[in-house]
């Protein structure tokens, strides 16, 4: 499925929100997007599972669809797993929670979830900073004897992914550093269930989160324990994700809701200077991705600007949002090796903009 558009020439001065669906701008010459569409749904070895594999890409400028395309059997109403763009979606709902008065960045974990009283100096702060400084392996099926992430999500931490977390020993002072942490997420979200209480916990993201936003199409799972799988089991259309995108391009305001405040985005969008740069890689921010450099390195998608900031996941998954360009671009992918480079895929997305955009 594939649908392109172009701006219209006499833009109005209205700001466009998906409500109830996202306005599409008018039908476009598709040979803007072509250099976009030949690096992102490229022919592959499927057999061997290598090379690019988007099954969505939707832009989105000032508000409406310009670019979308979906590879079979990916629809526009399919609600695709995220893998970890979970966890920024778990911080814009703690997001709302913050607004809400329910919590501090600097309270301590253990005020909301007994079992991290083994750990009574990590605060909500470090672990949204992957920095709990828990012993932690994030290596997923390329050495699964060793991983705790693989134990967290399938072996004997199954039952209660936070609380095998937990469990794990301190190998670093919170908060003086980072590493990479899906039990951290995981945590996180079994704080939010002592944040608002055991009857709101189930309908909270949709009560707080997805329905003030539109989004119909959330599936978002939850361990033996109850407590959802933060880090990992959201499952969303592309068309809803981009709307967590737009609450955030917009400041944390819905419509004339100020859902998040301009503080808690602004906390997500610094980053953590603990972090030690890799190359080509995003920077963490407050459970967010920057492309912000760390002392001493350069940009990590040089081709991008740099307020750009992104929610990612495993296997290609990716929301971008280009503040300084008012651009969203989700991509899902089934992306099996490293041929996949988000600067890459950026580069093309701005230079198509650049040709549609009057």
């Amino acid at each position: 499925m594939l649908a392109v558009f172009a701006f219209s020439k006499a833009v109005s001065a209205e700001e466009y929100w998906p409500v109830p669906d996202w306005t599409v701008a008018n039908d476009a010459n598709r040979s803007a997007w072509q250099a976009v569409e030949r690096y992102a749904f490229a022919p592959r070895d499927d057999q061997q599972r290598q090379g690019v594999r988007s099954d969505a890409l939707l832009v989105i400028a000032d508000g409406r669809i310009v670019y979308e395309h979906y590879a079979a059997p990916s629809t526009a109403k399919t609600a695709h797993l995220t893998w970890s763009i979970s966890k920024s979606v778990l911080a814009t709902l703690l997001g709302v929670a913050h607004a809400e008065g329910r919590f501090d960045l600097q309270d301590p974990v253990a005020r909301f979830y007994a079992p991290m009283r083994a750990h009574p100096h990590v605060r909500i702060q470090d672990l949204l900073h992957w920095a709990s400084g828990l012993d932690w392996q994030e290596d997923y099926e390329y050495a699964p004897l060793k991983s705790s992430v693989v134990a967290m999500l399938y072996t004997r931490g199954r039952g209660d992914m936070a609380g095998y977390t937990a469990a794990r020993p301190e190998a670093a002072s919170p908060g003086q550093r980072f590493l990479y942490s899906s039990g951290d997420s995981n945590v996180l979200a079994a704080a939010l269930r002592g944040m608002v209480g055991d009857a709101g916990y189930a309908q909270y993201p949709w009560h707080a989160l997805f329905e003030p936003l539109g989004i119909a199409s959330a599936v978002w799972e939850r361990d033996a324990s109850a407590t959802l799988v933060g880090s990992s089991y959201l499952y969303m259309s592309a068309r809803d994700l981009a709307r967590v995108g737009l609450l955030m391009l917009r400041e944390g305001r819905w419509q004339t809701r100020q859902l998040l405040s301009s503080a808690w985005v602004d906390f997500n969008r610094q980053p953590f200077l603990q972090a030690t740069a890799q190359p080509g890689e995003a920077n963490p921010g407050g459970h967010w991705w920057l492309n912000q450099p760390l002392p001493g390195s350069p940009p990590p998608w040089p081709d991008a600007p740099a307020d750009t900031y992104a929610a990612l996941g495993h296997w290609g998954q990716a929301l971008y949002v280009l503040p300084a360009r008012k651009l969203l671009i989700v991509r899902y992918a089934d992306d099996r090796d490293a041929s996949f480079a988000h600067n890459e895929l950026l580069k093309r997305v701005l230079a198509a903009v650049d040709k549609v955009r009057p």
